[in-house]
């Protein structure tokens, strides 16, 4: 059975969340879970007969599987019996959810972005650098590579950023400290150092400034940052 939002993901025809599933020989509980339609990375905890159990164990006759979606928030970094915990909160974001990155960018995570980088390349970072996936494609999210990722739900960005930052427990940095554009952590720069490329305004009116120390982007507490805060305020988000 498939318990609370996991129903809603079903492909298969169910009766409010109950499938039934013939029990093939080599079949393994997330072969039969990911068959149905929801990837094993919306699935937090996992019953056979009332007992806890992996996505390794064998689907056997007669059984009751019991599935749960997460609930929130929840910390990643935890070792649970479904997977590993990661060594710090990480995420990477494919193309179908693109502006999400720089909204968790905006809040001060990090965020890579796969913009197009193949699934199995996608499969293999995330492995690689321990990130959490965060996507709308089920495929993409179905690889066993993948052992912590998010099936996004909301369609706006602004939406999605709320929803990630519900499930995963995030709050807004007090400021920028990541590079919006390319995810490096800013580091602070001397106004001198930078004068020549400042706008005659932005000269006169702002003497605090970051730098990106990867792609050079300079960044000061300006009207977009006002904008930007208003958004994290109407989001719940804002520290400030």
């Amino acid at each position: 059975m498939f318990h609370g939002e996991l129903a809603a993901i079903l492909r298969t025809p169910h009766q409010r969340g109950v499938v039934e599933v013939e029990a093939a020989r080599s079949a393994s509980l997330k072969d039969a879970l990911e068959a149905s339609g929801p990837p094993h990375t919306e699935v937090h905890d996992l019953l056979v007969d009332g007992r806890e159990a992996d996505f390794n164990t064998p689907l056997r006759p007669a059984t009751r599987v019991d599935l749960f979606p997460p609930f929130p928030p929840i910390n990643p970094t935890v070792d649970t019996r479904l997977r590993p915990g990661l060594p710090r909160v990480a995420f990477l974001v494919d193309k179908n959810v693109g502006k999400l990155a720089t909204l968790l960018r905006l809040i001060g995570h990090d965020a890579a972005y796969a913009e197009e980088t193949p699934d199995p390349e996608i499969a293999a970072w995330a492995e690689t650098e321990q990130r959490i996936v965060l996507s709308k494609d089920h495929r993409l999210l179905k690889r066993a590579r993948i052992h912590h990722g998010r099936l996004v739900r909301a369609v706006q960005p602004a939406d999605q950023l709320k929803e990630i930052a519900a499930l995963y427990g995030l709050s807004a940095a007090p400021a920028f400290t990541r590079c919006l554009k390319c995810n490096t952590p800013l580091q602070p720069v001397d106004k001198q150092d930078i004068l020549h490329r400042l706008e005659p305004k932005t000269k006169r009116y702002f003497h605090s400034f970051h730098i990106c120390p990867e792609c050079n982007q300079i960044y000061w507490p300006g009207s977009h940052t006002k904008r930007m805060r208003e958004l994290l305020e109407e989001l719940g988000l804002d520290e400030e």
